[in-house]
């Protein structure tokens, strides 16, 4: 991935994918074993709801207030602070014993866990010139899908061979890992002994941004965040639906059992993770060729938002491999629409800002995604079907697409002063 210029900055990269893959291990830990703890703990279903809400909470109080504290703080102090609360809280679900106790350790993991994409979105902002943005960010989030991926094949294993606390315990010490090779490594461009000059310089050819800190009050009027608020808000939600209800939709659609459901989710993840991949890629082969930082972004959201309607036809038949391929082309698609996404804020944003915007559109999300999780259950219950669902989910990005066009006409850099 390097170019003439150096490549110590895909080194910092390679950190964030692994902070993210981390964190999204220790967030599936308890959907893995929440069979087993329900049975040896006797929670009921309305139980298993209230742990699972409180961490949907905590994420989404986080990402509002965790961005604004990067942003204060900085990414190599902040990022330390986040993966050391979010891996105690992981490994303290080995030590409690009644709901509320677990309910606790969700919490505290929900808002420590909300500040690694915030950290992440500054780090490339800080690491990466505007035109390799999309690609950088494309890699790091496709952590997200190697978590989903690692977690179902780890983590039995675990359970099975020590019992569920330390299922909790050891993927809960992975951040512990990680934070040494971040305490090691990290540090600003301008401050980092190993970055070359030639480097540096490629990294700051857009130019210096302020320092200081931007109030929200300042942020949350602009037209540019509420539209990148709103299209996190009705998108957010279709990627927790792939992840939190594809089981069980594969197993009332084509009859697959836990035992079989391993292949058609790896492939689904390992797809989306590639879209990610070549989403960002797609913008920032765009821009190099000549494409302005406009078209290249909006045109990619476009494409995305015409790849992911297919999906709708995912719940009619047409065999199980039929509804797998849809859904791992809609997932792709979300995917290479978040890198863009992602890029976006740090298109218009300097990079003292950026932590808060990060963190402000994604409590967005956040909203969204706990809304969506009860919407989804009453049409579930009202129509006996997942086809509304599915149609929803398969329009709503190119609902995006018209989202930017119309709150963002060019994407570029503002000047908050």
């Amino acid at each position: 991935m390097g170019t003439g210029s150096g490549s110590y900055r895909w080194r910092i990269l390679s950190l964030l994918f692994f902070a993210t893959t981390i964190n999204y291990i220790d967030r599936q830990v308890i959907g893995i074993l929440a069979p087993y703890i329900s049975e040896e703990l006797g929670w009921s279903e309305v139980d298993y709801g209230y742990i699972v809400t409180a961490f949907q909470v905590a994420y989404g109080i986080g990402l509002v207030t965790t961005g604004r504290l990067l942003d204060k703080i900085g990414t190599r102090i902040g990022y330390s602070l986040s993966i050391t609360i979010w891996s105690i809280a992981a490994m303290a679900h080995a030590l409690a014993r009644s709901v509320f106790g677990f309910g606790l350790a969700r919490f505290t993991l929900g808002l420590g866990e909300s500040a690694n994409f915030p950290a992440a979105i500054k780090t490339v902002a800080e690491w990466f010139p505007k035109k390799e943005r999309a690609l950088a960010t494309g890699w790091f989030n496709a952590g997200s899908t190697a978590g989903a991926i690692t977690a179902p094949l780890i983590v039995p294993l675990f359970a099975l061979h020590l019992g569920w606390k330390w299922a909790f315990i050891i993927t809960g010490a992975l951040g512990f890992i990680w934070l040494i090779f971040w305490r090691l490594y990290y540090h600003k461009p301008e401050q980092h002994p190993k970055l070359s000059k030639q480097e540096y310089r490629h990294i700051r050819q857009d130019g210096e941004d302020r320092t200081e800190s931007t109030p929200w009050v300042r942020l949350l009027p602009l037209r540019s965040t509420i539209g990148l608020a709103l299209t996190r808000f009705i998108s957010d939600w279709v990627w927790w639906f792939f992840l939190f209800w594809l089981p069980k939709f594969l197993y009332d659609a084509y009859g697959i059992s836990l035992s079989k459901i391993g292949l058609p989710l790896i492939v689904i993840y390992v797809v989306s993770s590639a879209g990610g991949i070549a989403g960002g890629w797609l913008s920032s082969r765009m821009i190099r060729n000549g494409k302005s930082l406009d078209a290249a972004r909006k045109t990619v959201i476009l494409i995305c938002g015409f790849c992911a309607l297919p999906v709708i036809l995912a719940p009619l038949g047409g065999g199980l491999w039929v509804a797998v391929a849809l859904i791992s082309l809609a997932a792709s698609a979300h995917q290479a629409w978040a890198a863009n996404m992602f890029s976006i804020i740090s298109d218009i944003y300097p990079r003292n800002a950026v932590g808060s915007v990060t963190g402000l559109i994604g409590t967005a999300g956040a909203i969204g995604g706990a809304l969506a999780a009860t919407f989804v259950g009453y049409i579930r219950e009202w129509t006996g079907s997942y086809t509304t669902v599915f149609v929803i989910a398969g329009s709503v990005y190119l609902l995006n697409w018209l989202v930017i066009k119309i709150f963002i006409p060019r994407i570029e850099s503002i000047d908050l002063d």
